[in-house]
């Protein structure tokens, strides 16, 4: 399996955000995304799962036995944990795992993963801002996806939880999984190849094609 980006353009009205882009990420492999702000990494990410709309080109993933939406088969790590602070941890966690099926671990476990075994049942309004993070990486371990789609994962985490990151990242890889990571940080763990993007050329609306 390998996700195959091909011609792939993402707009917003009249202006091109990103794109033309020709790239492939075969299976065991991480890519990482790097460009300067506003270059389109995290909107690139987002039409990746299916939060935004490709105004032209195709992103798919190459196996033929499926036919599950891309949005259905990978995990997307934004800027926003959406992890709601009335519940405890484990409700949270629960929550997305009953929402996303084939489970592969126990919540108990994957906090376990991310050295927070100890809050499980703490309301997330307590946590702090890189502990929330952690939650919310234990939440992609929850459920077996095979692309990881991760924007800026190692902002808000200590060392110690950057450590931990790079070993969930190449165990993901090494079982055979696939990750695009957009940051303009290093990032821990081995990585495949790097995609450089540069801020796309506004398009050209009628009213400037008149005065050409």
């Amino acid at each position: 399996m390998s996700l195959i980006i091909s011609k792939l353009v993402i707009n917003r009205g009249e202006r091109r955000i990103v794109g033309p882009l020709d790239v492939t990420v075969p299976r065991g492999s991480t890519l990482a995304v790097r460009g300067p702000n506003g270059a389109g990494k995290s909107t690139l990410l987002r039409a990746l799962a299916g939060l935004l709309p490709i105004t032209s080109g195709t992103a798919i993933l190459s196996d033929s036995d499926d036919d599950t939406p891309m949005s259905e088969r990978c995990h997307y790590f934004g800027h926003l944990d959406g992890l709601k602070n009335a519940l405890t941890v484990a409700e949270n966690l629960t929550f997305f795992q009953n929402l996303y099926g084939n489970k592969t671990m126990s919540v108990a476990q994957a906090l376990a993963q991310v050295a927070l075994p100890h809050t499980i049942d703490l309301p997330v309004a307590y946590l702090s801002a890189g502990m929330r993070k952690r939650v919310a990486l234990a939440r992609i371990l929850l459920n077996h996806r095979p692309l990881w789609l991760l924007d800026e994962p190692t902002s808000a985490l200590d060392t110690a939880s950057q450590t931990r990151l790079g070993e969930m990242m190449q165990a993901h890889v090494s079982a055979g999984g696939m990750i695009i990571a957009a940051t303009h940080l290093p990032l821990p763990g081995s990585i495949s190849a790097v995609l450089e993007i540069e801020p796309a050329t506004a398009l050209l609306s009628t009213f400037d094609e008149a005065y050409l």
